[in-house]
């Protein structure tokens, strides 16, 4: 039976050279990886030559398939090819190729051989799904790499301390970082595993010593889930303390290292529930403290970030709106019940909702973290504000999904208490000030083609 061919190209403005470096480096990977695929990478060795393997495992349905991977045909600068040796494909080769177009500029061809499982029985039931499904993987890894590769971040390549690895930002994160040169350290409350992994308790004011060293900069994610249920007594003090703590026990660590080996900058995740619910009124970096529970918090996690600053240590705030992605947060706790055309919008829909893309918020945090200039607060939000409303009129129109089931103000108040008045009925219109005024750029300032980005979902 005949081989599936499919292939696709992008021109990259960044030299041949640049581009293959980039497939090589270690968050490759991770990038990659659409967020609405279910993929683990459970064993990678020898990075992308001749006879470098992967083993990972991808979910379809309620089952994982997993795959078998070698790499072959490495000519650096130029190619390599990835060869199924076991997997849910009767054959997948996969050729990486990169085209010189001049000096300062390459395109990067992808072109896969493959053959479905049952031969001629798999081909009538999957062949339009599969191919469906590869030129919407295809259009997202593209469009990742080219802008990756052609956002002009510049500066030497940093090692990045990084605190909440592990969730939907920091993993985003670790991935991009690398990708962008950095090397990443990670800080970790389990038993470290590798070099790379260094254990802390901020609860208990405790860390590795060897953490911090050699270290330019620190970026500190994590914290109790804000939106992971009704807010008990127990519940608030440790959302709280989950965030103070981790300042205060890195504030502590820097302190004991000599002048000369401090890291040059801490980047903090913050939140844009600084500014509580204001209604229509547009919120910059220079609105005041709001009230309420959670500005409460924000204003001592910023607080914090003082004592630090006082060691000689540029800190930066990245006051973050609602991450829009399917691998967690508020859109995949969304999704289910709008795939099903159960969805809608919250009581009036009339509170506003401030959003940033993955993408775009890694992006920012690279920003911070080489721009000597950024300092102090920064909205971490696109430029286009969205009431819930719009919002979920527009997540209807993407997922081609009726969004006309509203969800009651008494209903939400009763399962979710004070955290549905403070968060799901909260209306917060913050808008990027610093980060337009410094001229960064967003891939996805418009709502509506950031769905469609991280959904995969075309117009």
């Amino acid at each position: 039976m005949a081989d599936e061919i499919f292939k696709r190209s992008v021109r990259i403005a960044r030299p041949a050279a640049e581009v293959f470096a980039w497939h090589e480096r270690p968050g490759a990977f991770a990038r990659l990886c659409p967020p609405w695929e279910r993929v683990e990478l459970t064993r990678h060795v020898g990075g992308i030559r001749d006879g470098a393997r992967v083993s990972l495992r991808t979910k379809a349905g309620p089952i994982w398939l997993k795959w078998e991977i070698e790499h072959r045909d490495y000519i650096e600068g130029r190619q390599f090819r990835d060869v199924l040796l076991s997997g849910p494909f009767a054959k997948w080769e996969h050729l990486h190729r990169i085209d010189p177009e001049g000096e300062h500029a390459c395109v990067l061809t992808d072109e896969i051989h493959y053959r479905l499982p049952l031969g001629w029985l798999g081909r009538l039931g999957g062949a339009a799904f599969t191919r469906a499904q590869l030129n919407r993987m295809f259009e997202y890894r593209h469009a990742v790499t080219k802008a990756d590769l052609e956002m002009g971040a510049s500066g030497p390549a940093k090692c990045v301390l990084v605190s909440g690895g592990s969730g939907l930002v920091g993993r985003a994160l670790q991935g991009f970082l690398e990708t962008q040169g950095c090397t990443v350290r990670s800080l970790v409350r389990r038993p470290a595993r590798g070099e790379s992994e260094f254990q802390w308790d901020p609860s208990a004011g405790t860390i590795d010593g060897r953490a911090l060293a050699g270290v330019d900069a620190v970026i500190l994610l994590g914290g109790e889930n804000v939106a992971g249920g009704r807010w008990t007594t127990v519940r608030k003090a440790a959302i709280r303390s989950s965030r103070v703590d981790g300042a205060r026990t890195l504030a502590k660590a820097i302190a004991a290292r000599p002048t000369g080996e401090r890291p040059e900058v801490l980047v903090s995740a913050a939140a844009v529930g600084f500014y509580g619910s204001q209604g229509d009124s547009v919120l910059g970096e220079d609105a005041g403290l709001g009230g309420g529970f959670l500005a409460e918090v924000c204003a001592a996690w910023e607080g914090e970030l003082a004592a630090i600053e006082s060691l000689g240590v540029r800190t930066v705030a990245l006051r973050t709106g609602v991450v829009l992605s399917p691998a967690g947060g508020a859109l995949a706790k969304m999704l289910p019940a709008f795939l099903v055309g159960a969805g809608g919008r919250l009581a009036t829909g009339r509170q506003w909702m401030s959003w940033i893309t993955p993408d775009d918020l890694c992006a920012l945090y690279l920003r911070a973290v080489l721009d000597p200039t950024w300092r102090g607060a920064f909205n971490a939000v696109a430029p286009e504000p969205v009431t819930n409303a719009e919002f979920t009129a527009t997540l209807g129109r993407v997922l081609r999904r009726p969004a006309i089931l509203p969800v009651p103000a008494a209903a939400l108040k009763l399962i979710f208490g004070e955290m549905a008045e403070e968060t799901l009925l909260a209306s917060t219109r913050a808008v990027p000030v610093r980060a337009a005024q410094a001229g960064f750029t967003w891939r996805h300032a418009g709502l509506e083609s950031a769905l469609r980005h991280v959904l995969g979902r075309k117009g």
